[in-house]
């Protein structure tokens, strides 16, 4: 099994120079007040395509010879690796196509749709998005370009690591911790590679919705554990079957452990970007924060990263997450 290396990693940041958007690290100092320390927050909410996903999908077609970008790129997606992907391929010159469930978030699917992939539904529930999507690469020659169990994907996801890693050093700042959302572990696996190269003894910890802790049960375990179920939360973006072979091949026995938080937890994690921090942020990209809002990650007098990885939420859900939440 082919894994990614921080040298992949430095490639894409090459590829994705001038592409990519640098985004900021924010800070609060309300925020650091309730939890008395110094909270750095990634908003990667304001990446191109609203997430961390125009990353890897940009580096994995980038990536490609022209002979494979010929036949198009295919990938399996909630939303945010769709939009990060149709619009990478928009900008390439590729053909995308999207397998996406029908229960995804009205904006994400047009999004994609407006960058040009043509949208394949299934119902999350009751179909198999592996399969239908295997099926079409083969019958079509396209590549497939899997969320995050693909070295490429996970390599560009790891360019907002060495973003964090450079800011930092520049301003004398050594984090102790990193919070990150994680579904498959792409996102998670990049910022391991690219942060841990640049400080060695930072913790790194996933953060996921309840009923969904595959990452933290596998992690505990030693093992990979599945998800029992496929649907159910409004962290829709970071719901996968479990963790990615690659990424847990890398992470396993050097992350101990996660942390989970609720759909109501998340939704105020939203509540409280949008109020104090000015962001709009989806609550799948929000679960990190709430972590620390809700205080189930000790980190007083420490310095702690965090990872707003995507603001692609429905209207809808936002007004909950306010009028919850005031």
């Amino acid at each position: 099994m082919s894994v990614p290396t921080i040298d992949d990693v430095i490639s894409a940041q090459t590829r994705l120079a001038g592409i990519a958007y640098k985004t900021p690290l924010l800070r609060s100092h309300i925020f650091d007040e309730m939890l008395g320390a110094r909270v750095y927050l990634k908003a990667e909410c304001l990446q191109r395509t609203g997430s961390f996903k125009f990353r890897g999908g940009y580096n994995s077609i980038a990536a490609l010879g022209e002979k494979a970008k010929k036949h198009g790129v295919i990938a399996c997606s909630s939303g945010n690796h769709a939009q990060g992907l149709a619009e990478a391929g928009r900008l390439l010159g590729v053909d995308v196509t999207i397998v996406m469930p029908e229960d995804a978030p009205a904006i994400k699917r047009a999004r994609t749709e407006r960058s040009g992939a043509k949208v394949v539904t299934y119902d999350r529930a009751t179909g198999d998005r592996d399969a239908i999507t295997n099926k079409l690469a083969e019958d079509t020659g396209a590549i497939l370009v899997h969320p995050y169990n693909y070295v490429p994907v996970i390599a560009g996801q790891g360019t907002a690591g060495l973003e964090i890693v450079e800011e930092l050093k520049a301003q004398n700042i050594a984090p102790d911790m990193v919070l990150t959302p994680a579904g498959g572990g792409g996102l998670l696996c990049g910022l391991y590679l690219a942060i841990s190269n640049g400080f060695p003894d930072v913790q790194i910890y996933p953060v996921e919705p309840q009923g969904f802790d595959d990452y933290d049960r596998s992690l505990r375990a030693g093992k990979r554990l599945a998800n029992g179920k496929t649907s159910g939360s409004l962290c829709d973006a970071i719901i996968t079957p479990m963790a990615g072979e690659i990424s847990f091949s890398i992470i396993n026995g050097n992350i101990p452990h996660g942390y989970v938080v609720s759909d109501d937890e998340a939704l105020q994690a939203v509540a409280f970007a949008f109020n104090e921090l000015k962001c709009v942020v989806e609550p799948g990209g929000a679960v990190a924060l709430a972590a620390l809002l809700t205080g189930k990650v000790e980190c007083r007098d420490k310095n702690v990263v965090v990872m707003l990885s995507g603001g692609n939420i429905d209207p809808d859900v936002l007004q909950k997450a306010l009028a919850d939440n005031f």
